[in-house]
């Protein structure tokens, strides 16, 4: 079993993405599908993006052996108001430097939900904790 952990700062989009291309990379070295790589790193991107846009920063625990892989992105707040709402396409609270970036779109979670294998969602005004579950195999 390999575990890694990963910072991730707030509105800090210069380093944006940095994790999904290191968990590309990883697997990738590990041979697994092309496909499955793919719907990794859509959902761990949308993930990281939403922890650096919405959030006051948090970080990320990816834990995988050779048939899984769990990637918990958990940030320290203020978390989602509507968790009904953020999980309709389209529905976004991106700030306006965030869509003057090119992001916020609203496309987010529900990127999420549709790669991943399993995915759970907690939040609270202390923060958010998305899990995405992908079987490697």
């Amino acid at each position: 079993m390999e575990t890694y952990k990963y910072q991730i700062i707030a509105k800090d989009m210069d380093n944006a993405g940095s994790i999904s291309s290191t968990i590309k990379k990883i697997l990738r070295e590990k041979g697994v599908d092309r496909a499955i790589i793919r719907r990794v790193a859509i959902a761990s991107y949308e993930a990281e993006i939403n922890v650096v846009i919405h959030s006051l920063g948090g970080y990320c625990d990816v834990v995988m052996d050779d048939d899984t892989l769990k990637m918990n992105f958990i940030d320290y707040g203020p978390g989602i108001p509507n968790v009904e709402n953020a999980m309709k396409k389209g529905w976004s609270t991106a700030s306006k430097t965030a869509h003057e970036m090119g992001f916020g779109a609203g496309m987010g979670l529900p990127n999420i939900k549709d790669a991943a294998d399993r995915f759970e969602l907690k939040t609270s005004p202390d923060g958010t904790n998305v899990e995405v579950f992908f079987n490697l195999r």
